[in-house]
């Protein structure tokens, strides 16, 4: 192997970014370049203002560049918080569609597709979402087509899921730019058994059940995929079960079995779980939330939020504000 032009990739970081996807990238490109001796990728961490970036770990972050210095990187991700905004959105965002006219692809891990649609660079691509934000991304951005696959490549966008899927993403650059053996080395290193690409789907917790939804029977798990396409417009649970084919009462026996709950009351918990992403990642006010769920008005969704969750939903929103980031600034923690 002889060395080539290293690759160099960028990474925009906002304040509250989840400091696991930033690593999960950088840690496999290091140990390639030990690998084979040279350095076959480069990278920066960027902020919008070059200041520095406190993680959602509370770890910060001292940026190398401003977002207006960045210059010659094949490709580019954002880090974010779903709720993350550019100080200077114009400005920002236009510097966005300029590295992307000469040729930097741009892509986005975790909640930094958010900031990313709102520049309209997601508009025609294919974007993978981490299932926790799907409902608050989906009530966004209705126009772009998200997925549940942990890795989507579509045109000049990459957009992954999480921490781990980012781990996977870079073993895909190593191997693109490396070989197949260099990147099971770097797999091995790290104790990577499985290395996924485009088309695998997240794995999502059932609801409130110590499995994930691909351990649910099929039958079962028709169903949830049909109350999953009815959050908005909620279907009788005897509906659903007509259309899979099966009788309301076997539906309910199997529930039961596989879940614990009845399939009304796990639906139930589905829309309260959109409902809850809704409130903590977006702006919509309560009546607009209890309309995205399939409740005609706010009262008897709050009613259901605080019976799963325990807590009224604009304190809860409260309460994970204290976590995050506001305008760019930390937010203080109390004493």
């Amino acid at each position: 192997m002889t060395e080539n032009k290293k690759t160099k990739i960028g990474f925009l970081v906002f304040p509250g970014f989840p400091m696991a996807c930033l690593t999960s990238m950088i840690e496999p490109l290091r140990a390639a370049n030990e690998i084979v001796g040279f350095t076959a990728f480069d990278w920066a961490i960027l902020s919008e203002q070059g200041s520095t970036v406190t993680s959602s770990a509370r770890v910060v972050f001292q940026a190398d560049a401003a977002l207006s210095e960045a210059e010659g990187f094949a490709q580019l991700f954002l880090l974010s918080a779903p709720t993350s905004e550019f100080t200077d959105p114009t400005l920002s965002r236009g510097r966005l569609r300029r590295l992307d006219r000469h040729g930097t692809l741009l892509g986005a891990v975790s909640g930094g597709v958010f900031p990313l649609a709102r520049a309209g660079l997601l508009d025609s691509a294919k974007t993978s979402v981490h299932w926790c934000y799907a409902a608050a991304f989906a009530q966004e951005f209705p126009q772009i087509a998200g997925t549940n696959e942990v890795i989507s490549i579509d045109g000049r966008r990459i957009t992954v899921s999480g921490a781990a899927a980012a781990f996977d993403l870079a073993l895909h650059l190593v191997s693109d730019k490396l070989g197949q053996g260099v990147a099971t080395e770097v797999a091995c290193w790290f104790q990577h058994a499985i290395v996924r690409g485009q088309g695998v789907d997240q794995k999502v917790p059932t609801v409130r059940a110590e499995s994930t939804d691909d351990m649910l029977p099929q039958i079962v798990r028709e169903a949830v995929d049909i109350f999953a396409s009815h959050i908005e417009d909620p279907i009788k649970v005897a509906d659903a079960a007509d259309i899979i084919g099966v009788s309301a009462r076997q539906l309910e026996r199997m529930f039961r079995k596989a879940t614990g709950r009845s399939p009304l009351h796990y639906y139930r918990a589905m829309r309260m779980n959109a409902a809850r992403q809704l409130v903590l990642y977006s702006n919509e006010n309560m009546t607009d939330i209890a309309l995205a769920v399939g409740y005609a008005s706010a009262t008897p969704m709050i009613q259901n939020y605080k019976e799963i969750f325990g807590i009224h939903p604009a304190a809860d929103r409260d309460k994970i504000n204290l976590f995050r980031v506001r305008k760019n600034a930390a937010v203080p923690t109390a004493h």
